[in-house]
């Protein structure tokens, strides 16, 4: 189904909440989908018409030489948040892709929801300004 640019919808009946938009970024078509489900949000970026590098962005803390994941209610016992971001699959080499899934997982974790990000970033331009721009659309349009 074509989106036309710079357009949103909602889904109502696709069985898990959701949002997706299609906008110009940077002189390519970006299509965007943001997906909620019960521990975990999936965030869609394409401009070349598949999913590209896969990353997975949590909110842990290192305790007792282990990460561990934890609940916003856990959040007082401990002082200082970590944030893992790790390449599942794709360019592993390219810390701005790594740097947009931290910037969007302390984002979400700063609104108060506990849920992991998995990110997918099909991009054309790899740009600082087009990943700033990806990033103020998906909290536009968030859904935590």
């Amino acid at each position: 189904m074509e989106v036309p640019m710079n357009s949103t919808q909602s889904g109502p009946h696709f069985p898990v909440q959701h949002q997706s938009l299609s906008l110009d970024i940077k002189g390519n078509k970006t299509d965007i989908v943001i997906s909620k489900y019960e521990d975990t949000f999936l965030l869609i970026v394409a401009q070349i018409g598949c999913m590209g590098t896969i990353l997975a962005a949590k909110y842990a803390c290192f305790f007792l030489g282990k990460f561990v994941l934890l609940s916003m209610k856990d959040e007082s016992v401990f002082s200082d948040p970590t944030y893992n971001v790790s390449v599942l699959f794709g360019k592993r080499n390219e810390p701005l892709l790594q740097a947009c899934a931290r910037q969007l997982i302390e984002h979400i974790s700063g609104s108060g929801s506990a849920r992991s990000l998995v990110i997918s970033l099909g991009l054309k331009d790899h740009s600082q300004g087009t990943l700033k721009d990806i990033i103020v659309a998906v909290i536009e349009n968030r859904l935590w």
